[in-house]
């Protein structure tokens, strides 16, 4: 099998992004985007997706997170995209839930080449750390345009950070159920032949 990684650079008037993604790695994570709660998230992400994974990240945080989080999550999904080509041979669909305490998070994944996003919940603090915590879910949906997944994810708690970070882990353990090789099957998992 051939290396399904990438690299993005993602330069605009408001972010200046460096990815590199390995979707077949080990959860190795080395990240900087000047939003510790983030970089904390997306560590979490690329362990327990087992994703490696590498951000640099160079955003205007003077006026707040959203651009950083936003486009960081654009340039992944565009990582995602290129990395699994054809998406020949996945098994396409997952889901999961995953608890963190007593927050719970819901995603079904379906890497469809159609991006569409669905989110059910509510957060219950407005920030964790510097990190906005509905930003969550706007990372979530930036990942799925650029990516081309129809995603449904829902979160349920007391506690955001335990919210945010049970999202990130279920987003992570879908995509890795999702985009897994299936040796049986043939091509692209598609009667219309693409995806």
């Amino acid at each position: 099998m051939t290396t399904r990684s990438a690299s993005v650079t993602r330069t605009t008037s408001e972010t200046d992004i460096d990815l590199d993604l390995t979707v077949d790695g080990s959860g190795e994570a080395d990240v900087e985007t000047g939003i510790g709660f983030f970089d904390h998230m997306l560590t979490s992400f690329a362990k327990h997706g087992l994703f490696d994974l590498r951000v640099e990240c160079d955003g205007d945080l003077h006026v707040d997170d959203h651009h950083t989080v936003e486009d960081v999550a654009l340039a992944l999904g565009e990582a995602f995209d290129e990395a699994l080509g054809d998406r020949s041979g996945i098994v396409r669909f997952a889901d999961r839930r995953v608890p963190l305490d007593e927050a719970v998070a819901s995603v079904v994944v379906d890497v469809s080449g159609r991006p569409l996003f669905r989110f059910e919940g509510e957060f219950s603090q407005d920030s964790v750390g510097e990190f906005t915590s509905h930003m969550a879910g706007h990372f979530a949906r930036s990942l799925t345009t650029t990516a081309g997944l129809t995603l449904h994810a829902s979160v349920e708690g007391e506690n955001a950070h335990h919210e945010v970070e049970a999202l990130f882990k279920c987003l992570a353990r879908t995509l890795d159920d999702a985009t897994r090789i299936d040796e049986r099957r043939q091509g692209t998992p598609s009667t219309k032949g693409e995806l």
